[in-house]
């Protein structure tokens, strides 16, 4: 896997749809058995990553979202961090992708941001997690599904505290442009800037039009690279258009997506959410072949 810091500024890549709603349909207890599934059917791990790689996504991101160690304690293998992200990072580097990025998700511990204890507990977790991948080959670590400035910043702070690789980072937000507790985007993406983030990003449901607005407000941060999560609702076979509680209803809308998010700033695009693989595709379609454009920049 060529070094994905070396493609920064340069062409469109799009990060492989959740691997849940593949599995979900297969009968697996998402809320139980996701980390379990690593370890005892990584196949299924795999053949669901194979379907978006076929869809065209450059960058596969591994099952590794509940990994920090109070997750695992949850099901009982906190002892299994090493394992789990062996296995998963397996999974996902057996397709021969041209990168793979190993996701973690919030540890779900109480924060609290006056107490320096609760603070570095939580950092600890974080820092415990990324040790996790010490040894592994992979291309950058995929801080996903904050929504907090707050807790972003404990976990930018634990996966720095023990490594150098590249980090993406995204916060959730609503279509008013704030993230968890009323607070602006541009206080999350202070937080990425400070604290080391290589990749600044931002999840949403919102429609279009909010998630061109964020992706600008992004690529004006600082001058890091883009990433923008599309979050789709649960599907409906009578929804016929977009409305503004699902605005991404079918996957031919997100072709229109991503060349508007690209022509706002965006590098890296990603289909969440209950997305399916062809939603992966449609984005891949909107974006393949086609170079960054740089805000303020002459597009040729």
């Amino acid at each position: 896997m060529p070094d994905i810091a070396l493609r920064f500024h340069k062409d469109m890549l799009v990060l492989s749809s959740p691997v849940i709603p593949v599995l979900a349909r297969q009968g697996f207890d998402i809320e139980r058995d996701l980390e379990y599934a690593c370890l005892v059917e990584p196949e299924a791990v795999r053949d669901a990553l194979r379907l978006c790689q076929a869809a065209g996504a450059q960058c596969l991101v591994a099952c590794t979202e509940g990994i920090t160690p109070a997750r695992l304690a949850h099901h009982g293998m906190e002892r299994r961090a090493e394992e789990v992200a062996r296995a998963a990072l397996a999974a996902a580097s057996e397709l021969r992708p041209q990168h793979v990025l190993a996701e973690i998700g919030p540890c779900g511990l109480p924060l609290d941001p006056t107490s320096k204890a609760s603070l570095n507990e939580s950092r600890d977790q974080y820092a415990r997690a990324a040790r996790a991948f010490a040894g592994l080959s992979f291309d950058a670590f995929f801080l996903n599904g904050f929504s907090r400035p707050v807790d972003l910043k404990c976990a930018l702070m634990g996966v720095r505290q023990v490594s150098d690789m590249p980090v993406f980072a995204s916060v959730d937000v609503d279509g008013e442009g704030l993230v968890s507790g009323g607070r602006p985007f541009e206080d999350a993406l202070g937080v990425m800037m400070d604290y080391g983030a290589s990749v600044v990003g931002f999840a949403t449901s919102a429609p279009l039009g909010a998630a061109e607005s964020l992706a600008r407000r992004a690529a004006g941060a600082g001058g890091l690279p883009v990433l923008a999560q599309l979050v789709v609702g649960k599907r409906d076979p009578r929804q016929g258009a977009a409305t503004v509680a699902n605005p991404y209803y079918c996957p031919d809308v997100l072709v229109e997506a991503g060349a508007r998010l690209r022509a706002a700033g965006v590098q890296f695009l990603r289909a969440a959410g209950d997305a399916t693989p062809a939603y992966t595709g449609a984005l891949v379609a909107a974006s393949e072949g086609e170079d960054v454009v740089r805000l303020g920049a002459e597009v040729r």
